[in-house]
């Protein structure tokens, strides 16, 4: 876009000078003039400029007729500092908004602020800059005066741009929202946003009681919407919805409102109406692609294959989400059955968040066809053409090869990473997992000592290791240690409370195992850890819940081999 700064309309210092037509500190568009419903604004009066201000004033505004925006914003900061002119710092306040130059747009706010006291423009402008500095009471304050000058305040980003801050900084905030709210209780716009800052806080119920105890202007859109996902949060959809559907008879034409009710809708799996509302939406607002991703998505969740196609097929016509589209096809081609199409569109998709969920579909499609070796060629050609994926895309094919029982393949594919990357952790702790499958233990500690030593505070290395030494063989004091480290650094990881406990039962500590397994098992109901649960209590004469605990396991997974071996050589059968 040319920014050129021939909107900044004549110069200054030619009396009668109009204001800049400028974008409202909200992003708002401006209110042309004829259209304003206001009363007109007053003329800005200047002051009188001494030689070098005129001269530097004139210079920046043919700066600005040619394109050198940083001379133009650079004469006009420096002489809203030495002039004061309240005019001047507004204009120079305007061009570095303009700019999104935000640090002279917090100076010649803050100048602006202080030489129109009574301008609340300048008041706001000041506020909302200072917000965005983080500078939160300082906001506040002026703020304050705003609202004791009857404008409308900017309370909801002033709360919104403290989501990121520290509890104290928001707690602070909380604090001047109430200093305010005390001499002004009905104020709706001190509600909201004290509201936003609790529900920021997790203090859910306190955000909805103070929304509904001074309930909002019909015409004010942002509380309702805040209201209905507070509503939605405490599992209280079924009271969000009427909420929006009234707010919706009033401003049909509200997007913001009628996207948050059909996703609402889908959130509680009413899918069909969910899907009829994004599709008025997409009638509504035929040129908002979003908005017909979002439809094709609510489609493929009711699998509804056919429109779904049809709106992605849209998608690719319009080259929006063009990646996205190309995988949800892939999706769609193989729930109807036809691999050789979804291979087609998920080859379609380019780099981005979509390309390696693309092609580990197209490895699963070609490894469970039975055709490995064209999975192998496509994804060499694949780390090929796209270098900075070449890693991920060994991984993926050694670890899919793994899960399919090709450990051979995965080994070659493995090694093949690791002649091209050698020192890659990742490509290391693959390669010791395969070879504990193929027994190879020396190999094994080799890489995971590697990876330890590298990244000390590597959980997930220090716990294979000590697992393995524990389940593999007798040096149990040292995996022990090595499983324990592990903890420290993930304490509520389910994974090592399994090896912990696997651990201490190989150690004799029986007790502590079962405790161990059982908080284990629940957080994580895996086979692996209801298989060593099952044999802890087998070896504490507890066989009956033993078995019940197997049971349950092999019903959610009745083709795991660990569970399968744990009963035959502990009960001389392979099933219950």
């Amino acid at each position: 876009m040319n920014k050129s700064l021939a909107l900044l309309t004549a110069l200054l210092f030619l009396g009668g000078c109009q204001s800049l037509t400028h974008k409202s500190p909200d992003g708002t568009p401006p209110v042309e003039e004829g259209n304003q419903a206001s009363t007109p604004a007053k003329p800005e009066v200047y002051g009188s400029f001494n030689r070098e201000t005129l001269y530097a004033l004139l210079a920046a505004e043919l700066a600005g007729q040619r394109n050198r925006f940083d001379i133009a914003l650079g004469n006009y900061v420096q002489q809203a500092n030495a002039t004061q002119d309240p005019a001047v710092a507004e204009r120079a306040f305007r061009i570095a908004e303009y700019l999104g130059a935000d640090q002279a747009a917090l100076d010649t706010a803050l100048i602006w602020a202080k030489n129109a006291p009574d301008n609340l423009d300048a008041q706001r402008a000041a506020a909302v800059q200072l917000a965005r500095a983080g500078r939160y009471d300082e906001a506040m304050a002026y703020m304050e005066k705003v609202l004791q000058g009857q404008g409308d305040t900017h309370f909801d980003f002033l709360a919104l741009s403290a989501a990121e801050t520290d509890a104290d900084t928001r707690a602070g905030l909380l604090q001047s929202f109430d200093r305010l709210l005390a001499k002004h209780p009905d104020n709706s716009q001190l509600v909201f946003g004290k509201a936003v800052l609790l529900q920021q806080d997790g203090r859910t119920e306190e955000a909805l009681k103070l929304l509904e105890g001074v309930p909002a202007d019909d015409k004010e859109i942002a509380p309702i919407l805040l209201r209905a996902r507070l509503l939605q949060a405490l599992k209280r959809g079924d009271e969000a919805l009427p909420l929006l559907q009234k707010s919706i008879k009033q401003h049909p034409d509200d997007k913001r409102l009628r996207l948050t009710y059909a996703r609402m809708l889908v959130e509680q799996g009413r899918l069909d109406e969910a899907k009829s509302e994004f599709s008025g939406l997409v009638q509504q607002f035929p040129d908002d692609d979003d908005l017909r991703y979002s439809l094709a998505l609510v489609c493929m969740e009711g699998e509804a294959w056919d429109e779904a196609q049809i709106y992605l097929e849209e998608l690719v016509d319009r080259g929006s989400h063009l990646d996205s589209a190309h995988f949800n096809l892939g999706h769609v081609y193989e729930k109807r059955g036809d691999k050789e199409s979804a291979l087609i569109e998920y080859a379609l998709v380019g780099p981005g968040n979509d390309y390696l969920p693309a092609q580990m579909r197209q490895v699963d499609i070609l490894l469970d066809s039975s055709r490995a070796d064209e999975a192998e060629a496509r994804l060499a050609k694949a780390r090929e053409t796209q270098p900075d994926y070449a890693i991920q895309l060994y991984l993926i094919e050694a670890e899919s090869l793994a899960e399919r029982q090709q450990p051979e393949r995965a080994w070659k594919i493995v090694h093949q990473g690791l002649q091209q990357f050698p020192d890659d952790l990742n490509l290391l702790y693959t390669r010791a997992m395969l070879a504990e499958k193929r027994n190879d233990l020396t190999q094994l500690e080799k890489d995971l000592r590697f990876i330890i030593e590298r990244e000390p505070e590597n959980a997930m290395a220090l716990n294979a290791l000590g697992y393995t030494l524990a389940d593999r063989t007798t040096r149990y004091d040292e995996a022990k240690k090595l499983v324990e480290q592990a903890h420290k650094l993930n304490p509520d990881d389910p994974a090592i409370l399994d090896s912990l406990g696997w651990v201490n039962y190989r150690m004799g500590n029986l007790p502590e195992a079962e405790r161990l397994l059982r908080q284990a098992l629940q957080e994580f109901p895996d086979h692996e850890v209801a298989a060593h649960l099952g044999e802890v209590l087998w070896a504490q004469g507890k066989q009956v819940e033993a078995r019940k605990v197997w049971a349950d396991a092999l019903q959610k997974q009745p083709d795991s081999a660990i569970l399968r071996d744990t009963l035959q050589r502990l009960t001389g059968s392979g099933n219950i």
